[in-house]
């Protein structure tokens, strides 16, 4: 049905995108350095989930590796066992295979390397670069110094190597409590960077790890892991973003004093995607706070909320290569994304019908209890895909805002005495407006012209034609309709101290409960985006409380968002 194109190693040469991290990849592969060899790495933090942001890291990390006939690894960066969870590692892999990358036996954990990583520590203090220090975090923070003004040295900075040696031996024995030393590197306190300024390499946590369970109670800090485990993994090209370009001297210094493989690194701009937020920890609190209905709500920018959504995983590589590869951070519109989900969604949906704000109308001089079955295209610019049969009968509902009592000149639907075409069937006119007591209209009688199934013809052509669901066929569903999470651009940057939940959009789902749809649709499969004609795309899904078929809206048929505000 999908003409989806899954692997993305299949792209041509000339489909392959250019930018500046691939034209060294690709000089430094022309000039023989690191004898030919391309090895990349994804590192996650199993810590959450992964976002769009995530997905721009990853195309890049695994294209370049595929176009080039390089490896790129899977490798988690497990050293936080207080955040870190199986759940989180099962879902970064599905969402990995999801967006249509394979890593095959290059999968690795960072948990791997602790007792290296040990050794390398011990090879450090030995060589007196590293020292135990017993000063709170507090206490380091305020020694630190500030950009404008060089920090203070540590009472402890001039201890011994062997005690040291002795310290952090035990620091590992699990004779000192969380919190009451860690190990610092000695590098320059005066450092410009701050980074440079004794930095932190281990910290005592009495916890059990997902993967090591309880045979370490010192772990060591993302900045000393991350640089070795590159260098273990010979990593040849090390992409990061942009926030990590400050923390390179650092990983380079850990790796220049071992006299380790050097990975070169190289820095790109992050993806910031406007009315939402990209920091885990924000999106973390969504979660915990309950602000959102979990990691995969559609309205999230994790991955599995988009595939809940509906996004098809090509639109997700086609906007990261839509977007390109810079040096520069900047925002990107909402609707580039979409752009991309309703280009990829018009060629691969199938087409259905529903009425999600429902208004009856009667056929008076239809006879009551036939049924006709109208023929339709599954997508009328796929042949391939087949048709469906579609039942008509006597009472049908329409949108209720297809119809107005008093319609301007260039509304095209139904009015009082007006007439229009029913998609894939009759031209109705519309005799009788039925209100109830509150003077709203609840039903419409109509009559049909039994000669204009089909082509209209000579002399009957209308210009409106609208969607309906035969009453007696009719499937009854849920629709979830979506909005921006956020009201704000870019949520968290207010200078005036407003909180990012304050910029929450409460009006982000409304959920529409008398909807219906085409019967067809009874045998949706969970997960498959619909075009509903007229209307939008909308995925299938099921309500987890009551097993209610759902439909999440996953984007306009057009960016109609900006007019509506």
């Amino acid at each position: 049905m999908s003409n989806e194109k899954n692997n993305p190693a299949e792209q041509t040469a000339a489909e392959q995108p250019r930018d500046f991290i691939r034209n060294i990849i690709a000089e430094d592969l022309a000039s023989n350095k690191n004898d030919g060899r391309l090895a990349t790495r994804f590192p996650p933090e199993p810590n959450g989930y992964l976002h769009i942001g995530h997905a721009k890291s990853i195309c890049l990390n695994f294209g370049v590796a595929a176009e080039q006939g390089g490896v790129c690894h899977l490798r988690f960066d497990d050293t936080n066992p207080v955040k870190e969870e199986n759940e989180f590692i099962d879902a970064i892999k599905a969402d990995l295979h999801w967006l249509g990358f394979d890593w095959g036996d290059n999968e690795f954990f960072a948990s791997n390397y602790f007792e290296q990583l040990y050794q390398w520590a011990m090879q450090l203090i030995s060589a007196g670069k590293a020292y135990v220090d017993d000063l709170s975090g507090e206490e380091i923070r305020q020694l630190r110094g500030t950009l404008s003004e060089p920090g203070s040295n540590s009472p402890y900075r001039e201890r011994s190597v062997a005690e040291n040696l002795d310290l952090f031996e035990r620091m590992r024995n699990g004779e000192f409590a969380d919190g009451a030393k860690v190990l610092r590197a000695k590098i320059d306190m005066a450092a410009p960077n701050m980074n440079l300024r004794d930095p932190v390499m281990y910290r005592i946590l009495h916890a059990h790890h997902h993967r090591t369970g309880d045979k370490w109670c010192i772990y060591p800090m993302y900045d000393f892991a991350h640089g070795q485990s590159d260098s273990i993994e010979k990593i040849t090209h090390s992409i990061c973003t942009l926030e990590f370009a400050d923390h390179r001297p650092l990983y380079d210094w850990f790796i220049q004093q071992l006299g380790i493989f050097a990975p070169h690194q190289y820095e790109f701009a992050r993806l910031n995607l406007g009315y939402t937020v990209m920091s885990k920890r924000k999106l973390h609190q969504l979660v915990a706070d309950k602000h959102v209905c979990g990691w995969d709500d559609p309205r999230m920018p994790t991955l599995v909320g988009m595939r809940r959504r509906g996004y098809p995983a090509q639109a997700i590589r086609t906007f990261c290569e839509r977007i390109g590869v810079g040096k520069s951070d900047s925002w990107i519109d909402m609707s580039v994304l979409e752009d991309c989900v309703r280009e990829q969604l018009n060629e691969t949906a199938p087409r259905a019908m529903a009425v999600i704000n429902p208004l009856k109308v009667v056929l008076t001089d239809y006879p009551e209890g036939k049924v006709e079955m109208l023929d339709a295209p599954i997508h009328p610019q796929q042949p391939e895909m087949g048709r469906r049969q579609i039942p008509f009968s006597r009472e049908i509902y329409i949108e209720r805002d297809d119809f107005m009592m008093d319609p301007p000149k260039k509304f095209f639907r139904l009015g009082p005495e007006r007439e229009v075409r029913l998609r894939y069937g009759y031209i109705i006119k519309c005799n009788e407006v039925i209100r109830n007591d509150a003077g709203e209209v609840v039903e419409l009688r109509c009559s049909h012209d039994n000669a204009t199934l089909g082509a209209a013809p000579q002399g009957r052509k209308v210009k409106g034609i609208i969607h309906w669901v035969s009453q007696a066929h009719a499937l009854a569903v849920e629709v979830r309709q979506y909005d921006r999470l956020f009201n704000v651009a870019s949520p968290g940057t207010n200078k005036d101290g407003v909180d990012f939940i304050d910029e929450l959009n409460p009006g982000s789902r409304q959920i529409l409960t008398c909807c219906y749809a085409e019967p067809a649709l009874a045998d949706a499969t969970i997960g498959t985006a619909y075009q509903f004609e007229r209307l939008g795309y909308y995925c299938a899904d099921c309500d987890s409380d009551d097993k209610k078929l759902v439909f999440n809206q996953t984007v306009t048929l057009r960016d109609s968002w900006q007019k509506q505000k």
